[in-house]
Protein backbone atom coordinates (compact mmCIF):
# COMPACT_ATOMS: atom_id res chain seq x y z
CA UNK A 1 0.00 0.00 0.00
CA UNK A 2 3.14 2.33 0.49
CA UNK A 3 4.96 1.20 -2.52
CA UNK A 4 2.10 0.43 -4.83
CA UNK A 5 -1.23 2.28 -4.17
CA UNK A 6 -4.07 0.88 -6.08
CA UNK A 7 -7.70 2.31 -6.22
CA UNK A 8 -10.17 3.77 -8.09
CA UNK A 9 -9.49 7.55 -7.68
CA UNK A 10 -9.33 10.17 -10.47
CA UNK A 11 -5.72 9.73 -10.58
CA UNK A 12 -3.15 6.75 -10.88
CA UNK A 13 0.11 6.16 -8.86
CA UNK A 14 3.68 6.55 -11.18
CA UNK A 15 6.45 6.40 -8.89
CA UNK A 16 7.89 7.11 -5.65
CA UNK A 17 10.90 8.53 -4.90
CA UNK A 18 11.70 8.86 -1.08
CA UNK A 19 12.54 12.20 0.08
CA UNK A 20 12.10 13.62 -3.64
CA UNK A 21 8.72 13.06 -4.67
CA UNK A 22 5.71 11.08 -5.95
CA UNK A 23 4.28 11.42 -9.30
CA UNK A 24 0.82 10.59 -10.10
CA UNK A 25 -0.68 10.24 -13.79
CA UNK A 26 -4.53 10.70 -15.26
CA UNK A 27 -6.88 7.42 -14.62
CA UNK A 28 -8.10 7.66 -18.21
CA UNK A 29 -10.81 4.86 -17.15
CA UNK A 30 -12.12 6.23 -13.98
CA UNK A 31 -15.92 6.33 -13.29
CA UNK A 32 -16.80 10.31 -14.32
CA UNK A 33 -16.85 11.19 -17.80
CA UNK A 34 -14.23 14.03 -18.65
CA UNK A 35 -12.61 13.95 -15.32
CA UNK A 36 -9.97 14.58 -14.54
CA UNK A 37 -8.60 17.29 -16.39
CA UNK A 38 -5.13 17.46 -15.93
CA UNK A 39 -2.82 14.93 -16.72
CA UNK A 40 -1.31 14.51 -13.83
CA UNK A 41 0.04 15.60 -10.55
CA UNK A 42 3.24 15.90 -8.80
CA UNK A 43 4.13 16.19 -5.58
CA UNK A 44 8.00 17.71 -4.63
CA UNK A 45 8.92 16.54 -1.41
CA UNK A 46 11.00 19.61 0.14
CA UNK A 47 11.87 19.16 4.07
CA UNK A 48 12.07 22.71 5.03
CA UNK A 49 9.20 25.17 5.25
CA UNK A 50 10.59 27.69 4.95
CA UNK A 51 12.12 26.83 1.77
CA UNK A 52 8.86 25.10 0.38
CA UNK A 53 7.17 29.08 0.99
CA UNK A 54 9.61 30.94 -1.13
CA UNK A 55 9.57 28.16 -4.08
CA UNK A 56 5.89 28.46 -4.23
CA UNK A 57 5.96 32.40 -4.04
CA UNK A 58 9.22 32.41 -7.11
CA UNK A 59 6.29 30.63 -9.10
CA UNK A 60 8.21 26.85 -8.99
CA UNK A 61 5.08 25.24 -7.65
CA UNK A 62 1.37 25.48 -8.76
CA UNK A 63 -0.19 25.27 -4.97
CA UNK A 64 1.49 24.38 -1.77
CA UNK A 65 0.24 21.63 0.55
CA UNK A 66 -3.30 22.17 1.27
CA UNK A 67 -2.50 23.36 4.89
CA UNK A 68 1.13 23.80 4.85
CA UNK A 69 1.15 27.59 5.97
CA UNK A 70 0.96 28.61 9.48
CA UNK A 71 -0.71 32.02 10.51
CA UNK A 72 2.53 33.28 10.21
CA UNK A 73 3.26 32.00 7.19
CA UNK A 74 0.15 32.88 5.90
CA UNK A 75 0.58 36.63 6.34
CA UNK A 76 4.13 36.75 4.90
CA UNK A 77 3.14 34.42 2.00
CA UNK A 78 0.06 37.52 1.26
CA UNK A 79 3.09 40.07 0.89
CA UNK A 80 5.93 38.22 -0.67
CA UNK A 81 3.09 36.67 -3.44
CA UNK A 82 -0.06 39.01 -3.33
CA UNK A 83 -2.02 37.52 -6.65
CA UNK A 84 -1.64 34.19 -4.52
CA UNK A 85 -5.10 32.49 -3.65
CA UNK A 86 -4.95 31.27 0.27
CA UNK A 87 -7.59 30.22 2.34
CA UNK A 88 -7.23 30.11 6.09
CA UNK A 89 -9.01 27.42 7.45
CA UNK A 90 -9.53 24.70 10.09
CA UNK A 91 -7.39 21.36 9.82
CA UNK A 92 -9.04 19.14 12.01
CA UNK A 93 -6.32 18.12 13.32
CA UNK A 94 -5.68 18.56 17.32
CA UNK A 95 -2.89 19.32 18.94
CA UNK A 96 -2.59 16.98 22.37
CA UNK A 97 -0.85 15.40 25.42
CA UNK A 98 -0.28 11.86 25.68
CA UNK A 99 1.06 9.55 28.57
CA UNK A 100 1.97 5.82 28.43
CA UNK A 101 -0.24 5.04 31.65
CA UNK A 102 1.65 2.04 31.93
CA UNK A 103 4.82 3.44 32.30
CA UNK A 104 6.08 4.62 35.98
CA UNK A 105 5.97 6.94 37.65
CA UNK A 106 3.10 7.90 34.65
CA UNK A 107 0.91 4.86 36.16
CA UNK A 108 0.10 7.50 39.00
CA UNK A 109 -3.04 9.44 38.09
CA UNK A 110 -1.96 12.32 40.14
CA UNK A 111 0.87 12.66 37.80
CA UNK A 112 -0.97 12.56 34.53
CA UNK A 113 -3.60 14.85 36.29
CA UNK A 114 -0.68 17.74 37.25
CA UNK A 115 0.89 17.25 33.54
CA UNK A 116 -2.59 18.48 32.34
CA UNK A 117 -3.52 21.12 34.95
CA UNK A 118 0.03 22.71 33.95
CA UNK A 119 -1.08 23.24 30.36
CA UNK A 120 -1.72 27.00 29.17
CA UNK A 121 -3.69 26.45 26.20
CA UNK A 122 -4.15 30.59 25.42
CA UNK A 123 -0.20 30.63 25.19
CA UNK A 124 -0.17 27.59 22.67
CA UNK A 125 -2.92 29.52 20.45
CA UNK A 126 -1.22 33.07 21.05
CA UNK A 127 2.41 31.58 19.76
CA UNK A 128 1.72 29.07 17.31
CA UNK A 129 -1.28 30.71 15.57
CA UNK A 130 -1.44 34.38 16.71
CA UNK A 131 -4.67 34.02 18.05
CA UNK A 132 -6.46 31.49 15.05
CA UNK A 133 -6.59 28.28 16.79
CA UNK A 134 -9.54 27.31 19.08
CA UNK A 135 -10.01 25.90 22.12
CA UNK A 136 -12.09 22.78 22.85
CA UNK A 137 -12.41 18.77 23.40
CA UNK A 138 -12.22 15.84 21.86
CA UNK A 139 -14.59 17.28 18.88
CA UNK A 140 -14.04 19.98 16.11
CA UNK A 141 -15.27 23.23 18.22
CA UNK A 142 -17.76 25.44 16.66
CA UNK A 143 -18.14 27.35 13.92
CA UNK A 144 -15.82 25.08 12.30
CA UNK A 145 -17.01 21.95 14.01
CA UNK A 146 -20.51 20.91 14.12
CA UNK A 147 -19.93 18.54 17.48
CA UNK A 148 -17.85 20.42 19.68
CA UNK A 149 -19.00 21.69 23.16
CA UNK A 150 -20.26 25.44 23.33
CA UNK A 151 -16.97 27.86 24.66
CA UNK A 152 -19.36 28.44 27.61
CA UNK A 153 -19.09 24.52 28.38
CA UNK A 154 -15.42 24.18 27.50
CA UNK A 155 -14.49 26.70 30.23
CA UNK A 156 -16.03 24.81 32.72
CA UNK A 157 -13.81 22.26 32.38
CA UNK A 158 -11.26 20.92 34.76
CA UNK A 159 -7.45 22.63 33.55
CA UNK A 160 -9.19 25.21 31.33
CA UNK A 161 -9.82 28.28 33.74
CA UNK A 162 -6.99 30.15 35.61
CA UNK A 163 -3.41 29.11 34.64
CA UNK A 164 -2.13 29.94 37.95
CA UNK A 165 -4.66 28.37 40.36
CA UNK A 166 -4.11 25.13 38.19
CA UNK A 167 -0.77 24.87 38.42
CA UNK A 168 -0.75 25.40 41.79
CA UNK A 169 -3.01 22.55 42.04
CA UNK A 170 -0.23 20.58 39.31
CA UNK A 171 2.19 21.48 42.28
CA UNK A 172 0.25 20.04 45.15
CA UNK A 173 -0.04 16.86 43.34
CA UNK A 174 2.96 16.33 41.94
CA UNK A 175 4.75 17.10 46.01
CA UNK A 176 1.87 14.11 46.63
CA UNK A 177 3.30 12.11 44.18
CA UNK A 178 6.84 12.58 45.90
CA UNK A 179 8.54 14.88 43.66
CA UNK A 180 9.05 18.96 44.43
CA UNK A 181 11.60 21.71 43.73
CA UNK A 182 14.09 19.71 45.10
CA UNK A 183 13.00 17.00 43.37
CA UNK A 184 11.92 16.98 40.03
CA UNK A 185 10.59 14.53 37.33
CA UNK A 186 12.75 14.38 34.51
CA UNK A 187 11.54 13.02 31.11
CA UNK A 188 11.63 12.41 27.73
CA UNK A 189 8.99 14.48 25.53
CA UNK A 190 8.53 12.73 22.61
CA UNK A 191 7.49 13.97 18.99
CA UNK A 192 7.25 13.38 15.21
CA UNK A 193 9.84 15.39 13.49
CA UNK A 194 8.06 18.07 11.62
CA UNK A 195 7.67 21.43 12.79
CA UNK A 196 3.72 21.08 13.22
CA UNK A 197 4.65 18.76 15.90
CA UNK A 198 8.34 19.81 17.29
CA UNK A 199 6.97 23.96 18.24
CA UNK A 200 4.02 23.05 20.70
CA UNK A 201 6.49 20.61 21.74
CA UNK A 202 9.08 23.15 22.81
CA UNK A 203 6.31 25.01 24.86
CA UNK A 204 4.88 21.81 26.49
CA UNK A 205 8.41 21.62 27.95
CA UNK A 206 8.05 25.26 29.29
CA UNK A 207 5.42 25.21 30.63
CA UNK A 208 6.12 21.56 32.59
CA UNK A 209 8.69 23.16 34.39
CA UNK A 210 6.02 24.84 36.12
CA UNK A 211 5.43 21.86 37.93
CA UNK A 212 8.43 20.12 38.77
CA UNK A 213 8.97 18.22 35.59
CA UNK A 214 11.78 18.75 33.66
CA UNK A 215 11.64 17.89 29.60
CA UNK A 216 13.87 16.76 27.12
CA UNK A 217 12.61 16.98 23.72
CA UNK A 218 13.25 13.58 21.68
CA UNK A 219 12.51 14.31 17.67
CA UNK A 220 11.53 10.82 15.75
CA UNK A 221 11.35 10.50 12.24
CA UNK A 222 8.43 10.11 11.00
CA UNK A 223 8.91 6.64 9.45
CA UNK A 224 9.47 5.39 13.08
CA UNK A 225 7.38 7.91 15.38
CA UNK A 226 4.02 6.07 15.04
CA UNK A 227 5.24 2.97 15.13
CA UNK A 228 6.87 4.27 18.72
CA UNK A 229 3.46 5.09 19.94
CA UNK A 230 1.32 1.88 18.59
CA UNK A 231 3.85 -0.10 20.75
CA UNK A 232 3.35 2.42 23.79
CA UNK A 233 7.52 2.87 22.80
CA UNK A 234 6.88 5.94 24.85
CA UNK A 235 6.69 8.19 28.60
CA UNK A 236 5.27 11.35 27.36
CA UNK A 237 4.70 12.54 24.01
CA UNK A 238 3.47 15.78 22.37
CA UNK A 239 0.93 14.62 19.44
CA UNK A 240 -1.22 15.65 16.95
CA UNK A 241 -4.36 14.03 15.90
CA UNK A 242 -6.70 14.40 12.81
CA UNK A 243 -9.89 12.86 11.80
CA UNK A 244 -11.42 11.88 8.70
CA UNK A 245 -14.67 13.58 9.30
CA UNK A 246 -16.14 15.28 12.10
CA UNK A 247 -18.05 12.65 13.58
CA UNK A 248 -18.04 11.67 17.07
CA UNK A 249 -17.89 7.70 15.57
CA UNK A 250 -14.64 8.59 14.23
CA UNK A 251 -13.20 10.79 16.96
CA UNK A 252 -14.48 8.40 20.05
CA UNK A 253 -14.01 5.12 18.87
CA UNK A 254 -10.67 5.48 17.11
CA UNK A 255 -8.89 7.65 19.94
CA UNK A 256 -10.51 6.82 23.33
CA UNK A 257 -12.27 3.04 22.81
CA UNK A 258 -10.46 0.00 24.37
CA UNK A 259 -8.37 -1.96 22.28
CA UNK A 260 -8.01 1.00 19.59
CA UNK A 261 -4.80 1.13 17.30
CA UNK A 262 -5.03 4.75 17.76
CA UNK A 263 -5.90 4.80 21.42
CA UNK A 264 -2.49 5.50 21.91
CA UNK A 265 -2.29 5.93 25.88
CA UNK A 266 -4.27 3.00 26.19
CA UNK A 267 -6.85 4.96 27.69
CA UNK A 268 -9.67 2.18 28.51
CA UNK A 269 -13.50 3.00 30.29
CA UNK A 270 -16.32 0.08 29.92
CA UNK A 271 -18.52 2.74 30.29
CA UNK A 272 -17.44 4.94 28.77
CA UNK A 273 -17.48 2.58 25.12
CA UNK A 274 -21.05 2.25 26.11
CA UNK A 275 -21.71 5.90 25.92
CA UNK A 276 -20.16 6.06 22.40
CA UNK A 277 -21.96 3.05 21.28
CA UNK A 278 -25.30 4.68 22.57
CA UNK A 279 -24.30 7.86 20.94
CA UNK A 280 -24.10 6.20 18.08
CA UNK A 281 -27.16 5.02 17.79
CA UNK A 282 -29.04 7.81 18.83
CA UNK A 283 -31.49 9.19 15.58
CA UNK A 284 -32.54 12.33 17.35
CA UNK A 285 -29.92 15.01 16.39
CA UNK A 286 -30.16 17.39 19.25
CA UNK A 287 -30.35 14.59 21.96
CA UNK A 288 -27.17 12.97 19.97
CA UNK A 289 -25.51 16.53 20.33
CA UNK A 290 -26.21 16.52 24.35
CA UNK A 291 -24.66 13.29 24.49
CA UNK A 292 -21.80 14.04 22.65
CA UNK A 293 -21.23 16.81 24.87
CA UNK A 294 -21.38 14.61 27.82
CA UNK A 295 -19.04 11.94 26.28
CA UNK A 296 -16.43 14.72 25.54
CA UNK A 297 -16.59 16.49 28.84
CA UNK A 298 -15.67 13.15 30.73
CA UNK A 299 -13.21 12.76 28.36
CA UNK A 300 -11.71 15.95 29.06
CA UNK A 301 -11.95 15.72 33.47
CA UNK A 302 -10.70 11.64 33.32
CA UNK A 303 -7.58 13.36 31.49
CA UNK A 304 -7.92 10.58 28.72
CA UNK A 305 -6.01 12.48 26.16
CA UNK A 306 -5.51 16.42 27.24
CA UNK A 307 -6.63 18.58 23.77
CA UNK A 308 -4.48 21.68 24.05
CA UNK A 309 -5.45 23.30 20.82
CA UNK A 310 -7.41 22.70 17.65
CA UNK A 311 -5.32 24.28 14.57
CA UNK A 312 -5.93 26.70 12.01
CA UNK A 313 -3.92 26.64 8.77
CA UNK A 314 -4.06 27.89 4.81
CA UNK A 315 -2.79 27.08 1.64
CA UNK A 316 -2.10 28.79 -1.46
CA UNK A 317 -2.32 27.86 -5.11
CA UNK A 318 -1.68 30.31 -8.15
CA UNK A 319 -4.15 32.30 -10.13
CA UNK A 320 -4.31 29.99 -12.85
CA UNK A 321 -5.27 27.47 -10.87
CA UNK A 322 -9.12 26.48 -10.85
CA UNK A 323 -11.61 24.60 -9.41
CA UNK A 324 -10.22 23.89 -6.67
CA UNK A 325 -12.18 22.01 -3.53
CA UNK A 326 -11.30 23.22 -0.40
CA UNK A 327 -12.21 20.98 2.71
CA UNK A 328 -13.20 22.75 5.90
CA UNK A 329 -13.43 20.36 8.79
CA UNK A 330 -10.22 17.75 7.88
CA UNK A 331 -6.99 17.78 6.07
CA UNK A 332 -7.86 14.46 4.51
CA UNK A 333 -10.95 16.03 2.65
CA UNK A 334 -11.07 17.94 -0.97
CA UNK A 335 -8.18 16.01 -2.17
CA UNK A 336 -9.41 14.47 -5.31
CA UNK A 337 -8.60 17.24 -7.63
CA UNK A 338 -10.81 15.39 -10.00
CA UNK A 339 -12.10 19.23 -11.00
CA UNK A 340 -8.76 21.10 -11.21
CA UNK A 341 -7.30 22.71 -14.47
CA UNK A 342 -4.88 25.38 -15.30
CA UNK A 343 -5.77 28.50 -16.67
CA UNK A 344 -2.39 29.28 -19.18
Amino acid sequence: MRRRPVGTGPFKFVELKMNEGVKLAKNTEYWKPGRPYLDGIEYTIIADRSTRMLSFASGKFDMTFPTDLTVPLYKNMRKDAPHAECTMRGTGVSTNLIVNREVPPFDDPRIRRALALTLDRQAFIDILTEGEGKMGGAMLPPPDGVWGMPPEMVKTIVGYDSVAANREKGRQLMKEAGYGPDKRLKVKVSTRNIAPFRDPATILIDHLKHIYVDGELEVIDTSVYYNRVFKKDYAVALNLTGTAVDDPDVTFFEGYACGSLRNYNNYCDAEMTKLFQAQSQEVDQKKRLKMVWEIDRKLQEDIARPIIVHNRAAGCWQPYVKGVTIQVNSIYNGWRFEDVWLDR
